[in-house]
C-alpha cells in the first residue's frame, strides 16, 4: 500500500477547491476559442482588410456565434459559483449548486442597495472606472470570478452544516435540505454589505498608486504585473479602465488637442494620424505597451510556453490525455485573447507559482518600450498581430518577435523548473502513470460490472463514505482502509491505486473515470 503523510485538512481543501474549478474551466476553453475567432473576424478593421467578411450571410453567422458564445464569458462568476458549490459540498451537492445561484444573485442585489443608499452608485459613463458594472441586469460591483467563488463556498459550507437541520414544528417544512438556499440567502446579506467597503478601499489604493504605472519604461511592467495579479479578483478591469480613460494613464497633447488616458490618444494616432505621423514614433511605443502589444507577449508566447512546459513535465503515459486539454487552453489565448483557462489551471494548484508568473510578466514587459515596438490596439490575438503588426508600417514587429521568443524561453524553463521542484499536479502529472491499455471490461465499457468490482473490493458499500472524481481518478473516503483488496480492485481495469492519506484512496481509470463514478453512484443508491 502506498501512503503519503497526511498534510492536513487545509491542503486537502485547497486541492478540492482547485478541482472544483475544472468543470467551468473545461467549458471556457473551447467556447473562448470560438468566441475569440468570431470577435476578431467581426472587428471593423478586419472587415476593412478583408471585405468578404462584410457579406450579409457571413456577418449573421459570425455575429450570431459571437453573441451566443459571449453569454458564457459574460457570466463566468455564476459558472464558478456553481462549479465551486458542486465540488466543495460534501452533502446535497445539487441543492448546494442551486443555493450558490441564490447566493450570487443576493450578493449583487445587496451591493446594489448599498451603493444606492450610500450615494455611490456611479453613472453609466464612469462606473467602469470605480469597479461597477451591469451584472444580470443589476448595476453592482464587478467582483467578477471572486463574487462567484464567495457564493459557491458559502453555499457549500451551508449545505454541509445544515442539510439535516431540524426546526420547530411550525417551521418544520423549511428544515433539512430546504433550509440550504434560505440560509445561504441570509449569509450573503452581510457579505454584500461588507464587500463594497473593502472594494472601495482597494479601488482607492489602485488609483493612489496609478502614477507609478506611467513611469517611463518600468511603468508598463509594473502595470502588467498588477494587471495579471488582479485577475482572480476581477479588479484587472478596474485597473485597465483607470489607465485607459483617466489622468492616471497620462495626458497627451496631439496637434493642439489634449487627450486624457491611454486609449483616446491611441485612437487618434492609430486611426487618424497614421504611422508616418511624428506622434507615432514619439508615443506609440509607450501607449501600446499598456494595450494589445504587451498582451501579445502573453497570448502568443507566454501561455504557449507554459502549456509546453506542462506537457513536457507530464508523465509519459499521461501525455496523450494532457495534450488535448493544454492545446485547447493555449489556442483559446492564441486565437481568442482569453488567458484565464490556463492561468486558473495552476493558480489554485499553486498560488506561489501564480505570484512567480505575475512578477515574470511584469519584468519581461519592461523591454517593450526600449525596442520601440508600436503594435496593437486592445486585443492581443494572432489576428491583431497580423493586422496591427504586419499591415501597418513602423510597428517594429520584429522586436516583438524577438522579445516574445525570449519570453517563451524564460517562461518555459521557469515553469518547468518549479513544476518539478514543487511537484505540482498540473495536467498529466498524476502521482502514477495511466496505462493506455485497458482491461476487457473497460474496452467493452461495462461500467456496471466495473462498479460492482470497485465497491466490493473497497470493502463494500458500508465501508465507503464519499465518492468523487477528478480528470482521471476515482477519489473515495473510507471507514477502514484495511478492508481494501488491492489485487481484486485491479480486476476492474484500473491503472493504479494510491493512498494520499490514511482513509482516502485514489483509483485511476483515466479519462473514463466519470462513467465509472456514475455507475458506482447508481449502484450505491440501489
Amino acid at each position: 500500500m502506498m501512503i503519503r503523510k497526511d498534510s492536513g485538512g487545509f491542503k486537502d481543501a485547497i486541492q478540492t477547491f482547485g478541482r472544483s474549478l475544472l468543470l467551468p474551466i473545461a467549458l471556457l476553453a473551447p467556447i473562448g476559442m470560438v468566441m475569440g475567432i468570431c470577435s476578431a473576424l467581426s472587428q471593423s478593421y478586419m472587415i476593412e482588410k478583408f471585405p468578404i467578411l462584410d457579406a450579409a450571410a457571413l456577418k449573421v453567422i459570425i455575429n450570431g456565434l459571437k453573441d451566443i458564445t459571449s453569454i458564457i464569458f459574460n457570466n463566468i462568476p455564476i459558472l464558478f459559483a456553481m462549479g465551486v458549490a458542486q465540488g466543495m459540498a460534501k452533502k446535497e451537492k445539487g441543492i448546494a449548486v442551486f443555493a450558490s445561484v441564490v447566493g450570487y444573485l443576493t450578493l449583487n442585489t445587496v451591493m446594489n442597495v448599498f451603493l444606492k443608499e450610500t450615494g455611490t452608485l456611479a453613472d453609466a459613463d464612469t462606473m467602469a472606472q470605480v469597479g461597477q458594472g451591469m451584472v444580470l441586469g443589476v448595476q453592482t460591483l464587478k467582483t467578477e470570478a471572486l463574487g462567484g467563488l464567495i457564493a459557491g463556498l458559502v453555499a457549500a459550507k451551508v449545505a454541509d452544516k445544515f442539510y439535516n437541520v431540524e426546526l420547530p414544528l411550525a417551521f418544520a417544512f423549511f428544515g433539512g435540505k430546504k433550509s440550504i438556499p434560505i440560509i445561504t440567502f441570509a449569509c450573503m446579506i452581510p457579505i454584500g454589505l461588507v464587500l463594497p467597503i473593502v472594494w472601495n478601499i482597494l479601488i482607492h489604493f489602485l488609483i493612489s498608486i496609478s502614477f507609478i504605472f506611467t513611469t517611463k519604461y518600468i511603468g508598463s511592467g509594473i502595470y502588467y504585473m498588477f494587471h495579471r495579479a488582479l485577475i482572480p479578483f476581477g479588479l484587472h478591469h478596474v485597473l485597465a479602465a483607470v489607465v485607459r480613460f483617466t489622468e492616471a494613464g497620462g495626458t497627451y497633447l496631439i496637434n493642439g488637442t489634449e487627450y486624457v488616458g491611454i486609449l483616446p490618444a491611441v485612437n487618434e494616432i492609430l486611426f487618424n494620424l497614421g504611422p508616418n505621423s511624428p506622434y507615432w514614433a514619439e508615443l506609440m511605443p509607450k501607449l501600446t505597451s499598456y494595450l494589445g502589444g504587451s498582451q501579445m507577449l502573453t497570448t502568443l508566447f507566454r501561455i504557449p510556453a507554459i502549456g509546453l512546459a506542462m506537457y513536457h513535465t507530464s508523465f509519459t503515459k499521461n501525455k496523450k490525455m494532457s495534450k488535448g486539454v493544454l492545446t485547447t487552453c493555449v489556442l483559446t489565448a492564441f486565437l481568442g485573447n482569453v488567458t484565464e483557462p490556463l492561468e486558473f489551471s495552476f493558480l489554485f494548484i499553486s498560488p506561489k507559482l501564480f505570484v512567480v508568473y505575475c512578477v515574470l510578466c511584469g519584468l519581461m514587459t519592461i523591454p517593450y518600450q526600449m525596442l520601440n515596438i508600436s503594435i496593437g490596439y486592445i486585443r492581443g490575438t494572432i489576428f491583431d498581430f497580423g493586422i496591427f503588426g504586419l499591415m501597418y508600417e513602423n510597428t517594429h514587429w520584429v522586436g516583438l518577435i524577438l522579445l516574445g521568443v525570449l519570453n517563451f524561453v524564460i517562461f518555459y524553463f521557469v515553469f518547468k523548473f518549479f513544476i518539478k521542484k514543487w511537484e505540482l499536479e498540473t495536467p498529466g502529472r498524476e502521482p502514477f502513470e495511466v496505462e493506455e491499455s485497458a482491461s476487457q471490461l473497460l474496452k467493452e465499457k461495462n461500467w456496471p460490472e466495473i462498479a460492482c468490482i470497485v465497491i466490493e473490493n473497497l470493502g463494500g458499500q458500508e465501508n465507503i463514505l464519499k465518492v468523487e472524481n477528478c480528470i482521471s481518478r476515482l477519489r473515495v473516503d473510507l471507514k477502514d482502509p484495511e478492508k481494501v483488496n488491492q489485487a481484486g480492485l485491479r480486476d476492474s481495469g484500473c491503472a493504479g491505486i494510491f493512498f494520499p492519506s490514511k482513509n482516502h484512496i485514489h483509483v485511476v481509470f483515466g479519462p473514463h473515470v466519470e462513467f465509472v463514478r456514475n455507475a458506482v453512484d447508481k449502484l450505491m443508491k440501489g
